[in-house]
């Protein structure tokens, strides 16, 4: 059964996430997230992603909801995330979300990530319930911002399995510039201490070596920005642990919508990056991942395409 603080019923009062904005989704006005009570899903694709315990040889197959509950200006999906444009793959039934998914996790393909999913959970756990009834277990891979609720994130343990996270932000004011919401350091902190209770800080392995139970907390480095970078290490290494496995990254470019808006319209440098990495070492972080300065070629998906990343 669903746990009555995910059952449907709770889209038409919805406080599903830390906005709370309290509307109700099946008759509108929407909320800040402009999304109702259907399968609002951009893409169900197969990702090779950055952490390679989540995507092995294979890859995971990704279900990309639609918008988000920030507004982050340099997004790089920002062809799916805008809240005020229609949601790219429209509304789908429950029945087809899962007949695509099925047909990818036939292909012997185990895990099963849902990207942007802090406004979608309801959503989220009717599709792996149906999932289930198929008879199929994947490894469930929650893929957010960080801007979670609590209270959503105690009814989805026994629902996930890996918890990604982003943590973007030590610094309110940034926060706020530069996604619209100055509460971020205070809210996620306390959404990853939630991640923190419920799975530890021991990424747990399988013989493959993919990852089948744990946290991996993300870091994207933003150019002119390695105080706040700084400031989010030191979080992670005194609230959490430095035990716990990070994905630090460096693949941060700038989009057509932050042209002219310095620093978000140049590219992260090497020496900042260099900077960031040295307080991860002084720190006593030793399991997860730093990438190479070059790769933020690597990761632009295009939602135009049936394979957004060209897997």
């Amino acid at each position: 059964m669903t746990p009555p603080s995910l059952s449907p019923d709770l889209l038409r009062t919805c406080d599903l996430c830390p906005r709370r904005c309290r509307i109700d989704r099946a008759a509108g006005p929407l909320g800040f997230c402009r999304t109702g009570i259907g399968y609002g899903i951009a893409s169900i694709t197969l990702h090779r992603g950055e952490e390679p315990v989540l995507s092995g040889a294979v890859g995971l197959c990704n279900v990309f909801f639609g918008h988000c509950n920030l507004r982050c200006r340099y997004c790089q999906n920002v062809q799916i995330s805008r809240n005020h444009t229609p949601i790219r793959g429209g509304d789908w039934s429950l029945d087809e979300v899962v007949e695509r998914i099925v047909a990818i996790l036939a292909g012997g393909v185990n895990r099963l990530g849902f990207v942007s999913p802090s406004h979608m959970t309801v959503q989220m756990v009717a599709i792996i319930q149906a999932l289930h009834r198929r008879g199929f277990y994947p490894v469930v891979v929650y893929n957010s911002n960080g801007y979670d609720r609590v209270s959503t994130l105690r009814a989805l343990e026994p629902w996930v399995d890996v918890y990604l996270p982003d943590y973007k932000y030590s610094d309110p004011v940034l926060a706020d510039a530069w996604s619209a919401v100055a509460d971020y350091p205070e809210v996620a902190a306390a959404a990853l201490r939630e991640m923190y209770r419920q799975k530890g800080n021991l990424l747990h392995l399988d013989d493959d070596g993919l990852a089948g139970r744990g946290m991996i907390v993300r870091h994207l480095v933003l150019p002119g920005a390695v105080d706040n970078s700084l400031g989010v290490l030191r979080f992670l290494a005194r609230e959490l642990s430095p035990r716990i496995t990070l994905s630090l990254m460096s693949q941060y470019q700038p989009i057509a919508e932050v042209a002219g808006v310095k620093p978000l319209d140049r590219n992260l440098l090497p020496e900042e990056y260099d900077q960031v990495v040295a307080e991860m070492e002084r720190l006593g972080f030793e399991q997860g991942w730093i990438q190479e300065y070059t790769s933020a070629a690597c990761y632009n998906p295009d939602f135009d395409r049936d394979k957004p990343f060209g897997d």
